[in-house]
């Protein structure tokens, strides 16, 4: 009789010992070490932040001032970055604000080849230009004519703010001194910067 009424209560302190021995090694294992390496949770890492393109990018740092600005075209484009990227190209991103009193759709940005005409409203049609190398690098494209490029879907009410994006072939090693070009605005200068 002594042996019946002790495994029921066997079973259950073997279960509470069971569980608090997982709590005890769960929490030894969450801790941050003996201090030799840097909590890993405590490092900020920055995710790209990838717009819907329909309104302002609240996230972008005010200490990194913009690379270039230029005004023209009913719109002002700015330039954030231009950084070469290890596969052989270079990324040219920034906002475009509409600061006329209407729609704008881009279309005067497409450029003038045929192919790229099936682009729409899009800045299919910039390019960069390297003054010292007397050269011209255009929008990338893919084997179908798009560009790599942003496509203004539906156009920029007035006022409106979205991000924009363009690929373009890399200019050699040592040329880190371009203009961005695109439909009738000012040309505007950039410094490449090396990709992460």
């Amino acid at each position: 009789m002594s042996i019946r009424r002790s495994l029921p209560t066997r079973r259950p302190m073997s279960a509470v010992a069971f569980t608090a021995g997982l709590v005890l090694t769960v929490a030894g294992c969450g801790g941050g070490g003996d201090g030799d390496e840097p909590d890993k949770a405590s490092k900020s890492s920055a995710s790209p932040h990838k717009s819907d393109g329909k309104g302002k990018d609240s996230r972008e740092p005010a200490d990194n001032p913009p690379l270039a600005e230029a005004k023209g075209d009913g719109v002002t484009l700015v330039i954030t970055s231009a950084n070469r990227d290890g596969g052989g190209f270079v990324t040219v991103s920034g906002k475009v604000t509409n600061t006329s009193g209407g729609l704008w759709t881009g279309g005067q940005w497409r450029g003038d080849e045929q192919e790229l005409q099936k682009n729409g409203g899009s800045v299919a049609g910039a390019s960069l230009v390297d003054g010292e190398g007397k050269k011209r690098y255009l929008v990338l494209r893919d084997t179908s004519g798009r560009c790599l490029c942003t496509k203004f879907e539906g156009g920029l009410d007035s006022g409106q703010t979205v991000d924009w994006f363009a690929q373009f072939p890399a200019p050699p090693e040592g040329t880190n001194k371009v203009s961005f070009q695109v439909g009738t605005m000012p040309p505007a200068p950039i410094e490449l910067s090396e990709g992460e």
